[in-house]
């Protein structure tokens, strides 16, 4: 049995992910920052289908918890899984900030860059020595790279500077057959997405949308979940929109 990391994965998008990597055979590791129980229920519902999970918390705003994230996650993988092993790192973890240039501060700054590039960067070095061969690094990015709003001043930079590193990685890793992507979710229905679950608002938003509708979790995790599987492993590199065709 393989075992998958995601972060960020008691809600949301992270919640889809891991919901699906546990579907398709594979021990979840199910990361979060505050919601224990949220956390708990997922792993709840994985084990009740046959599945494997751990939940495990980490605030990754803290670098000091980003630093001890693998020493402390390995023994509770192994007490858990009966084995270290890391095959697929999810880093879907992230804050948006929700500010526009004039109005961002250097804290503001600082803490979603910390969330939304630091924490990947450093949890991706952790994971170099202990992933395997023919493994798995997705990162979740965000269709704000390539159509930015106002509103994202600070999230979209982070987000740009993390696809940066995902293509380093691919060209790095490749010889050891590890693949590494990113994933651009476009309007997807979640709680840190109000615009895209209001009644009213959706449906604007979804005339901007080919696809005439907003996403859902399960759209992007079934993304994730390809480029994880044995048949995504000809993709790397690469960064693939999720947004059903938002302002093409």
């Amino acid at each position: 049995m393989k075992t998958a990391v995601v972060t960020g994965a008691s809600r949301g998008i992270g919640r889809a992910i891991a919901l699906r990597l546990a579907e398709a055979g594979n021990a979840v590791v199910v990361h979060y920052a505050t919601r224990a129980a949220a956390a708990e229920a997922v792993c709840a519902e994985i084990t009740a289908a046959g599945g494997k999970a751990l939940a495990f918390g980490a605030d990754l705003g803290d670098p000091a918890a980003v630093a001890g994230f693998w020493p402390t996650l390995e023994p509770l993988m192994e007490a858990s899984f009966g084995s270290k092993r890391l095959d697929m790192l999810v880093n879907n973890a992230g804050t948006g900030g929700g500010l526009t240039i004039e109005q961002a501060d250097p804290a503001t700054l600082d803490h979603v860059l910390q969330v939304n590039l630091k924490a990947p960067f450093f949890l991706i070095q952790g994971a170099i020595t202990r992933i395997s061969d023919g493994g798995r690094i997705v990162n979740l990015s965000s269709m704000g790279v390539r159509n930015p709003y106002p509103v994202m001043a600070a999230y979209a930079p982070s987000k740009a500077a993390l696809e940066t590193l995902t293509l380093m990685l691919a060209n790095q890793l490749g010889p050891r057959g590890i693949t590494v992507n990113a994933v651009r979710p476009g309007a997807t229905a979640t709680e840190m997405n109000h615009r895209a679950t209001d009644p009213v608002l959706s449906k604007a938003i979804a005339e901007t949308v080919a696809l005439r509708r907003v996403g859902q979790p399960d759209d992007i995790a079934g993304i994730v979940a390809f480029l994880c599987s044995e048949a995504g492993g000809w993709v790397t590199g690469q960064m693939l929109d999720a947004s059903g065709g938002q302002r093409l």
